[in-house]
């Protein structure tokens, strides 16, 4: 059974916007790297898996495509990735509207576009692993010999969010600065020396949620074994 197929086998609660592990996944997702407004909600992934827990979690249409994008830390190093889109239409002239909400105020999205996340306080690790795999990057510096692990995003606000969960995760993982990309948005990074730990944790016990991007969570492993042969 392909990574595809068995993401879809997972516990969802009845509400999109209930206190449960799986939302607070997707919202994460769509604090990371979506759109929120009276129209619908729209989030993208690059991983298939993924985007079909989202799927199931909230229901909406995917879309498969092929995007080349300037990198977020160096404009002038672009890459080609796969990207699935999900979007969840608002329901014209129907009482359910959007998730079952009049309107976009309804979610947890306040009048300027900022989340309130106090339903899902609970599942901060799920919380967390939504918003790296929407906004994060895991990566082998093969300069140092060290894993990195950094949240990059146009707005600052999720940004805070994120260090805010890692701050108050059980893991150590002191951070560095907020700080302003080449390309006009936001980033931080995990320390070197803590990032092992904190990725981790992260996706440990994933696999009995099915809550989690199967191509990220082998980049990292992978990045761990470079970086222990690195140290041999």
């Amino acid at each position: 059974m392909s990574d595809a197929e068995s993401a879809t086998d997972i516990e969802v609660p009845s509400d999109p916007l209930a206190g449960h592990a799986a939302s607070a996944y997707f919202w994460g997702h769509v604090a990371g790297s979506g759109d929120v407004s009276d129209d619908g909600i729209e989030v993208v992934t690059n991983d298939e898996a993924s985007a079909q827990v989202l799927a199931a979690v909230a229901g909406g249409d995917l879309e498969h495509d092929t995007t080349t994008r300037d990198y977020a830390h160096d404009t002038s190093i672009t890459r080609t990735e796969e990207e699935y889109t999900l979007s969840i239409d608002s329901e014209d002239g129907d009482d359910a509207g959007l998730l079952g909400r009049s309107g976009a105020l309804g979610l947890p999205v306040d009048g300027r576009g900022n989340y309130r996340f106090g339903a899902f306080s609970s599942y901060d690790r799920e919380l967390l692993r939504g918003l790296l795999e929407g906004c994060g990057t895991i990566c082998f510096k093969s300069s140092s010999g060290t894993v990195g692990i950094s949240f990059v995003h146009d707005d600052a606000d999720p940004l805070e969010f994120a260090r805010e969960l890692i701050a108050d995760c059980p893991v150590d993982a002191p951070m560095g600065d907020l700080s302003e990309t080449s390309s006009g948005g936001y980033w931080f990074g995990v320390d070197d020396d803590a990032a092992p730990a904190f990725g981790t944790w992260l996706y440990e016990d994933c696999e009995e949620t099915g809550l989690f991007a199967p191509s990220r969570r082998r980049k990292l492993e992978r990045s761990l074994e470079q970086a222990a042969a690195y140290d041999e």
